[in-house]
């Protein structure tokens, strides 16, 4: 007897509703990061100096990519293609949200024309800010500082990083 299986559809609503997001690194000249202060203020975070990565959630079917591209253009005004794949992070559901995969790019070291072409549009910003490590720990929550200390080694080595909530997978 042959077994009965799902239809694709009830199959997908069985299995985790993971997100997807893009992120972006930007970097200067002396190698600072790029950082972003929504206006919004989230209780888990440190007071009212929350700090973000440019990017944000994929919609449906976009590609990782194209969201990052999509909110950098959103957020920032600068209509910039990431490059390359820096880190992939994945994010186990907790506290009542879902699972979550953050895909991060190489957003290349920003002109100053295009510094000076930075324009806060949507309203969820109030700065960007270029921090060096020891102002993005200060500023991000740990599992993101994690991140941007993977996306830098990975632009160092050339490499892709997989990490677990920040940390190294193999860890």
């Amino acid at each position: 007897m042959t077994p009965i299986r799902p239809s694709p559809a009830d199959y997908c609503s069985s299995r985790p509703q993971h997100l997807a997001s893009g992120g972006v690194i930007f970097c200067d000249g002396a190698g600072r990061v790029l950082l972003v202060r929504p206006t919004y203020v989230d209780a888990k975070y440190r007071g009212d100096e929350k700090w973000e990565i440019p990017g944000g959630g994929a919609e449906h079917g976009d590609y990782p990519i194209d969201a990052a591209r999509r909110e950098i253009n959103e957020e920032l005004g600068l209509d910039i293609t990431p490059g390359r794949l820096l880190v992939v992070d994945c994010v186990p559901a907790r506290d009542g949200r879902r699972p979550l995969i953050n895909f991060l790019f190489d957003g290349g070291t920003l002109t100053t024309g295009q510094e000076q072409a930075i324009k806060l549009q949507d309203g969820e910003l109030s700065r960007w800010d270029y921090c060096d490590r020891d102002e993005y720990v200060a500023r991000l929550d740990d599992h993101m500082s994690r991140r941007v200390d993977a996306c830098l080694d990975a632009l160092r080595a050339g490499t892709t990083g997989y990490l677990h909530h920040g940390y190294p997978a193999d860890r």
